[in-house]
């Protein structure tokens, strides 16, 4: 006993669960537990159409999200201080990035290394040194090479580029007397409708099947930032209108839920404009308007906020690691012979996934984050 549970303390994390809102660690582990079971059949295993319904994309879940937390914090930066200087905005970038960063290039560079090699048979020749600087996607597609990392260079460009447009915005607009909130409102706008009509003015100028409406719109960065967008107007309405945000809460999640499989089930022409443009926005919005009841979840039972507060801490490292990593090394390698080892396939892939984030996320990925707060400019 003292062996397995001293095997177990190497995975327990000691989260401070006082200063977290449970609501939105459920809802993005929901978002990563999706994920990482779509990802889960390219391992082929037995085919039950398991779980028997059709299963929102977890990135909109996540992409809404992030705009929620980060535009949050932005707006309580911009509040707190009478100007939005480069040293409040290098700031915010130097706090993300000790986030980010060290974990997408370390699994970058792991992702180099099993392909050269021949453990996973993606395309090397795809490789470039956009990667380092997440423009891989940022205008075009890719293909290939570490597939996965798509979304995460939308929402590196979203804490690029939303700092700069809010900074930029607050500058014109300061010598006409306009308040923060109108200034705020007014940044929101530029980073939502500049991507909308990008991506109504590609799709007015093409046709296009599902695979290259996917590939060619749906995961290119700059048709794709008015999803966060809609996060960071969650934040917005949660900070000035903190009554309505609540109030909302229980209606709010029943529209969106229906919006959502609403969406899914209707029939939708695949070259059709309002597919090509309108489609990913109304899955967006109803992941928006899920918002208010998930944030204002602040209890549950103990064993459940334990386990869905561990998935939520290790998600961004789960994200890195299930595909290429983890499903690709099992399926190229180790292929199922048969439904019974398909499903055996399945559970390891779980395990593993579980497994190697928890540590990733604990001896490399909190390490990391904890230097920022030693970080001085």
């Amino acid at each position: 006993m003292t062996i397995i549970k001293n095997i177990l303390s190497v995975f327990r994390l000691h989260p401070d669960y006082d200063k977290r809102v449970f609501g939105l660690d459920l809802m993005r582990a929901f978002a990563i537990l999706i994920v990482v079971h779509q990802h889960a059949l390219i391992l082929e295993k037995a085919n039950t159409n398991f779980p028997w319904i059709r299963l929102i994309n977890g990135v909109e879940l996540f992409f809404v999200l992030s705009g929620f937390l980060i535009g949050g914090i932005l707006l309580k930066l911009f509040n707190k201080n009478k100007s939005f200087s480069i040293k409040i905005i290098s700031n915010f970038w130097i706090r993300r990035w000790f986030r980010t960063l060290p974990n997408y290039y370390l699994v970058l560079i792991l992702n180099i290394i099993v392909v050269y090699f021949g453990i996973i048979h993606d395309d090397f020749s795809q490789f470039n040194w956009r990667f380092f600087l997440f423009l891989q996607n940022f205008s075009g597609p890719f293909y290939g090479f570490f597939w996965e990392s798509w979304s995460l260079s939308v929402e590196e460009w979203f804490y690029l580029l939303f700092p700069i447009i809010l900074g930029f915005v607050f500058l014109t607009l300061k010598r006409f007397n306009i308040n923060k909130k109108k200034i705020y409102l007014s940044a929101i706008s530029v980073i939502f409708v500049i991507p909308f009509l990008l991506r109504a003015n590609y799709a007015a100028r093409f046709d296009m099947d599902l695979q290259v409406l996917e590939s060619n719109v749906l995961k290119v960065v700059i048709y794709r930032l008015d999803s966060i967008a809609l996060g960071i107007l969650a934040a917005f309405i949660k900070y000035y209108y903190p009554g309505f945000w609540y109030k909302s809460r229980n209606l709010g999640f029943i529209s969106g839920v229906i919006i959502i499989y609403a969406t899914m089930y209707i029939h939708w022409l695949t070259n059709a404009y309002i597919t090509k443009v309108f489609v990913i926005f109304f899955l967006s919005l109803g992941c928006f308007m899920l918002l208010p009841k998930f944030d204002s979840m602040r209890k549950a039972p103990a064993l459940l906020v334990k386990i869905f507060t561990h998935i939520s801490l290790i998600s961004y490292s789960m994200y890195l690691l299930n595909l290429a990593l983890i499903a690709e090394v099992m399926k190229t390698n180790f292929p199922p012979l048969g439904p019974i080892t398909a499903w055996v396939s399945y559970g390891i892939y779980w395990i593993s996934v579980l497994a190697f984030s928890t540590l990733l996320y604990k001896y490399f990925e909190k390490p990391m984050m904890d230097l920022r707060d030693k970080w001085k400019t």
